[in-house]
Order: structure tokens, then C-alpha cells, then sequence
């Protein structure tokens, strides 16, 4: 796409205009926001997850709020019973009329609706929805798994019989044409001591291969279960992380699931690393 036709498709001044909409004042999506809308989290008696910024109209009858939630929750609307609460969770009223409109109950950006399950043979109630571990699994026994066909237990006996040192890393090297290197191996309890020298715990930082930014939040050796040597705890700006502070056990710092990451420090890049905006880049004729 050439750089005419991007302008033509969104242009500079477009994307300012964008971001001031939706960076402004109000939590229901910008300054902008029709007067009637309103944000609401939901929350749900059989339900540890909360439906979060869900916009409502204030004109809606309780009855249609019902039906609306329905399809979030999966409880009938005969079988709800609603409650308005605020930001801090703090129940304020029932909505138990259902020929009133939600306008009638003043709620406001950023509080909640409470829904509480009446129903004695809901599929939610006894975390149905939720817990994985209730669902049971398929189990094969070793014998009947051996006596199947092209299982990867039979690939990988095979290709070890042709190769004692086989990895699934290096066949999958093989079928990307390239060189397989295996993954090095220090005996060094310092390494890459000196790279953490001038490193502090609330130091930006970016990270490669990928430019991901985030905060330093652990600097140390680390525990049993990873390589000898020093090691970087970050957490990323973004959920592109891989855990949430603990590696196989072991808790280096906290995050969120999700936001963090263990690293080598030769990963990692320290100074002036400011949170990244994708409307802050302009858009240009090589990036689509």
C-alpha cells in the first residue's frame, strides 16, 4: 500500500482525532459517550470471572437488562435476582422491579450489577462453567496406547534408535532447513554477573527478539529448576509474558498471569523505555 493511499485511508490528523476520543475523560469510552450510557461490571454468585465495562442504557427495563445477561451468564432471567452495587462492591439496592428502567436506580460508570443464581439446578452452580477439573478426561491405558499406529511415542523411539542425541527441537530445525544448535550449557554459578552491575529493580527496559517493554522486577540467581547463573525478572506492559512471577515453583516477584517473564540479562536492554502507544507511530508506506 503506498503512503497516498494509506493518508487517503486514514490519515494523521484522523488518528490524533482518534486516540483524543478515546484516551478522553469517562470511563464509557470517551467524553463522547451518549448521555444515557452507562459501564457496568457484572458479577455472578456461581462465577469467580467478572464480565467487565459492559454498557447499558439507562432507559432499559429491568426485564430487557435480564434477558441481556442471559447471554453472559447463562442463567435464566426467571431465576435472577439483580443488585446495584458500587465501585468498592457495596451493596446499594435491588433491581427487582422489572417494569422499571435502569435510569430509575442512578447507577454510574464503573459500578456493578450483582446477579445471584435462585436456581437449585443451575449448569454454573459448583463451578460447572469454570473448573476444568470437574469435566472428566479421556484416559487410555499404556497397552492399548502402544498398540496403536503413528503415536509419538513411536516416532520418537524411532528417531532415537537412528540418533541417540534426537530432541524434538532439532527435527524441528531439520524440517526448517536450518542448523540445529543446542542450548548452552553454563557450569558458571556468576554468569552474566557483570551485565546486571548497574541494573535496579524499576528499571524500563525493552526486550529482544520482539521490542517488548515492561519494568525490571527481579535481579538475582535464580532457584532450582533453571540454569546456573543471573537472571532478569520482568514485568511486561503488555499479557505477552509467560507466567506471573514464578518459575516452576519458585517465586522470583509478583505480576499478573501473563505479564511476566524470566530472562538473561544479554535479553534485555535497559534505559528511557517509555510505555509503547500504537497511536503514537505514524502510519507509513512499509507498515500495513
Amino acid at each position: 500500500m503506498t503512503a497516498a493511499a494509506m493518508d487517503n485511508f486514514m490519515s494523521q490528523v484522523d488518528v490524533d482525532a482518534l486516540k483524543m476520543y478515546v484516551s478522553a475523560e469517562g470511563k464509557a469510552g470517551g467524553a463522547y459517550q451518549c448521555e444515557s450510557t452507562v459501564l457496568l461490571w457484572v458479577s455472578h454468585s456461581n462465577l469467580q470471572a467478572q464480565f467487565m465495562e459492559i454498557r447499558f442504557d439507562r432507559h432499559t427495563i429491568i426485564k430487557r437488562v435480564k434477558e441481556r445477561l442471559q447471554s453472559h451468564c447463562g442463567t435464566s432471567p426467571l431465576s435472577m435476582m439483580l443488585t446495584l452495587r458500587d465501585d468498592s462492591g457495596r451493596t446499594l439496592c435491588a433491581l427487582d422491579q422489572d417494569d422499571r428502567m435502569l435510569g430509575y436506580y442512578s447507577p454510574k460508570d464503573g459500578w456493578g450489577i450483582h446477579v445471584q443464581d435462585n436456581d437449585p439446578f443451575s449448569l454454573s452452580k459448583g463451578g460447572w462453567l469454570e473448573d476444568t477439573a470437574l469435566v472428566e478426561k479421556y484416559k487410555i491405558s499404556d497397552e492399548d496406547y502402544n498398540n496403536r499406529k503413528d503415536t509419538y511415542r513411536k516416532f520418537k523411539e524411532k528417531n532415537i534408535a537412528e540418533d541417540p542425541s534426537w530432541t524434538i527441537e532439532k527435527e524441528m530445525a531439520k524440517k526448517r532447513g536450518g542448523e540445529y544448535r543446542a542450548p548452552e550449557v553454563t557450569t558458571d554459578p556468576d554468569f552474566m554477573s557483570e551485565l546486571v552491575a548497574n541494573v535496579e529493580v524499576g528499571h524500563r527496559c525493552e526486550v529482544d527478539p520482539g521490542g517488548k517493554r515492561g519494568v525490571v522486577k527481579f535481579i538475582g540467581k535464580a532457584g532450582e529448576g533453571l540454569p546456573l547463573g543471573y537472571w532478569l525478572g520482568v514485568q511486561y506492559d503488555e499479557p505477552v509474558g509467560k507466567n506471573d512471577g514464578s518459575v516452576k515453583g519458585v517465586r522470583y516477584f509478583d505480576c499478573p498471569q501473563g505479564y511476566g517473564g524470566m530472562l538473561r540479562p544479554n535479553k534485555v536492554k535497559i534505559g528511557d523505555y517509555p510505555p509503547l502507544d500504537d497511536l503514537d507511530s505514524d502510519f507509513s508506506a512499509d507498515e500495513i
